[in-house]
């Protein structure tokens, strides 16, 4: 191939050829000076040295800059196809400026892939969801072929340059489409589209992907029937696609408004390269350039929309266990005085009563029943009632703490496990509690009726376990207002006191 610069070159500057093909064995070029010297420059696969320029390109430039070049031979070993072949002759200056350009708008491309890729699978990990599996895969190849084809891989490893790229590009472009496919088929709803559409759709991917392999090993002029093959079954793919999607749309799947707005960029640019020539535009970088940034403007839409409904699922999961931590709450509180019931204060105890047996620290059972609340109800009513219970309740709580917990086991019953105190100063701690609730002011309600409690103390023991800490602790009680009320009796000193059988009744009466 000769080329004369002065026919597409307005100035008489230092010429560049850009070559955008790169299946071939070797390709060399010379440079003929008005002199009449030649100077020939050459690559082979595999070896492109200094020459590779982003964008699949590799350079040619004359080596003395002061001679004027006059005509510009190419010569190719093995070429696949001439017709897929590019050439770009430019000013030394502009071929700079463009490389300069498009080296950094695919580094930027790259780096939005790379992020995307790996947020998009770590978000399938942590949410499980198959399509953000698909997505984060594709935009991994998606990146693998950007750096593939840009030729950024020839930094790390230069051998890879030359046909080898070229032919994985072509694999990883058609594995891309089908794992998009995959991706927009399977985010939606099985019940939103016919079975038919969904297989068809996967069907048409699986093909690309397919016929990517014969398309990507071939290096004959047959590439060029593969190639327009591939494009009708690409554009029947899209197509499929934004069927699936629309429809989608149409049952209302907020999944697939968002996949609408994401995918439509890429799809609409993945078209026009299969129906329009872009050829050697946008710098240089042609077709592949703007598939490129349609692939990072989808990765970085998805993720944005992945992230904001991975935000409302947590909201909604966070709605759902704060519901669920307020009804296991009410299920352990008395729904009057708002301190424990019977089954919170059993259920905060145990642990109290197992850390007192292996530390062998003192602890015991209070258990205070009003005195004459009955009385209370018949004269002031139950509203009454209930406000008494509620001002005890109140001054109860102000003891609980890691060492005491407090609690309405049922009527007129409250509860109080402390620890710490033993023998005489747990009969003093005791009576102090039995004062403090019998001086609560109860004016208001009932005017200046006393309201005084009895309790009952039980110590634990190494082997008692609740019920008989309970048991022992209700025998002291029965003791206790049996013996006058308004005290506080120890289960030690009441055990001789009471008869088989008669706490019980005593209890029941209560």
């Amino acid at each position: 191939m000769r080329i004369e610069p002065d026919r597409y070159l307005h100035s008489r500057g230092t010429p560049t050829l850009l070559v955008h093909y790169s299946r071939f064995d070797r390709l060399a070029v010379g440079m003929r000076y008005a002199d009449g010297r030649t100077e020939w420059q050459q690559v082979r696969n595999g070896n492109y040295g200094d020459y590779w320029r982003p964008g699949a390109q590799v350079a040619f430039a004359p080596r003395n800059r002061d001679a004027v070049v006059t005509a510009i031979f190419v010569r190719f070993d093995r070429l696949a196809s001439h017709n897929l072949l590019r050439l770009r002759l430019l000013p030394a200056g502009t071929a700079e400026l463009q490389s300069g350009l498009l080296a950094a708008l695919i580094g930027a491309a790259l780096t939005l892939l790379a992020i995307g890729a790996l947020y998009n699978l770590s978000l399938a990990i942590a949410v499980r969801r198959q399509y953000l599996a698909w997505q984060g895969a594709w935009a991994a190849i998606v990146f693998l072929w950007g750096t593939l084809w840009s030729q950024f891989v020839l930094m790390v490893v230069p051998g890879l340059a030359g046909s080898f790229s070229a032919q994985a590009s072509t694999l990883l472009s058609t594995t891309a489409i089908m794992l998009a496919t995959f991706s927009a088929a399977t985010s939606v709803e099985r019940v939103l589209l016919p079975r038919w559409l969904r297989g068809a759709t996967l069907a048409l991917g699986l093909s690309v992907g397919i016929l990517g392999i014969p398309a990507s090993i071939v290096r004959t002029a047959s590439i060029e029937t593969l190639g327009a093959v591939l494009g009708v079954l690409v554009l029947a793919d899209l197509l499929a696609v934004a069927i699936c999607l629309a429809w989608a749309v149409k049952r209302g799947s907020r999944e697939a408004r968002d996949l609408v707005a994401a995918w439509s960029v890429p799809m609409a640019a993945l078209a026009l390269t299969e129906l329009v020539d872009i050829g050697s535009g946008l710098w240089g970088g042609g077709a592949q350039i703007l598939v490129l940034f349609a692939a990072a403007w989808q990765t970085i839409w998805l993720s944005i929309a992945a992230s904001r409904r991975l935000a409302r699922f947590r909201a909604e999961r966070d709605l759902a266990r704060a519901a669920e931590a307020r009804a296991s709450e009410l299920a352990v509180r008395d729904p009057l005085t708002g301190i424990h019931n019977r089954r919170g204060f059993v259920t905060t105890v145990t642990p109290m009563m197992l850390a007192a047996h292996r530390s062998h620290t003192p602890m015991a059972l209070l258990l205070i029943d009003i005195d004459r609340f009955k009385a209370i109800n018949d004269v002031h009513g139950h509203e009454a009632g209930d406000t008494v219970l509620c001002t005890l309740a109140d001054r109860l709580a102000r003891w609980q703490g890691p060492m005491c917990a407090t609690a309405r086991l049922g009527g007129e019953e409250f509860a109080m496990m402390i620890g710490q105190f033993e023998g005489p100063s747990l009969l003093q701690f005791a009576d102090h509690v039995r004062q403090e609730l019998g001086a609560c002011d109860h004016r208001s309600t009932i005017g200046d009726r006393p309201v005084t409690v009895s309790i009952g103390v039980a110590e634990l023991r190494e082997t008692a376990d609740y019920q008989q800490l309970y048991r022992a602790a209700d025998r002291a009680l029965y003791v206790a207002k049996d013996s006058g009320r308004n005290r506080v009796i120890h289960a030690d000193h009441a055990a001789s006191q009471v008869a088989p059988g008669k706490e019980i009744e005593e209890a029941e009466a209560r």
